[in-house]
This record gives structure tokens, C-alpha cells and sequence, in this order.
């Protein structure tokens, strides 16, 4: 009975770590409309990727790392970050990102 219960202890403190990993992961990128997605991620987009966002066109995040284009759960995290250069925090959920935090990142030059 106590390998039993030592063994299902271990794997549901192994699944909480694993969950733990998934939920907190950063991603650094662009802010832009659906409709543009990667060839609107740089620096001097922000008044159209703006204008498409308030128009109704869903926000996506473009990642600096590798052009991915995320599509978000929960937009309204990123309305007053239209054309902005981000790191979010967020976790993945149907292939989406679910954030949890955003904050401005700096521009490499």
C-alpha cells in the first residue's frame, strides 16, 4: 500500500512540474493583425497593425526567434499593444497562446 501511494505521489508531482514548465514560457515578438502576420512584425508597422486591430482583425503575436505567427485565446490581452514589440508570458492551449502577462521589450538594433 505505501509503494502505492509513493508511486502515485511521484507522478502527480512529476505532472505539476511538467504543467508548471508549459504555463510559464516567454516569447518575445511583434504585435501585429492577422491578416499581415509576419511581413508586418518590425519596426515602423505600428500605425497599420494598429488600424487593422481596431478594425476587428485579430492580433497575433510574430516570435523574433524563428517568424512563428501565434494566434491568441485571449486578444484583449494585447488591445493596447497593437504594432508594439512584446514579451508575453503564456502558456499553450489548441495550439494558441493563452497570456498571461505582457510587457514592451526593447528593439535590437
Amino acid at each position: 500500500m505505501k509503494k502505492s501511494f509513493a508511486a502515485i505521489l511521484a507522478i502527480f508531482l512529476l505532472a505539476s512540474v511538467v504543467a508548471f514548465a508549459v504555463d510559464g514560457t516567454t516569447y518575445t515578438g511583434w504585435v501585429v493583425d492577422e491578416k499581415c502576420g509576419a511581413k508586418g512584425a518590425h519596426a515602423g508597422a505600428e500605425s497599420c497593425a494598429k488600424k487593422c486591430i481596431e478594425s476587428g482583425m485579430p492580433p497575433v503575436l510574430v516570435t523574433d526567434s524563428d517568424k512563428a505567427v501565434w494566434h491568441i485565446q485571449n486578444p484583449d490581452a494585447l488591445k493596447n499593444y497593437a504594432g508594439k514589440h512584446v514579451t508575453v508570458t503564456a502558456s499553450v492551449k489548441d495550439n494558441q497562446l493563452v497570456i498571461t502577462n505582457v510587457a514592451e521589450a526593447e528593439v535590437a538594433k
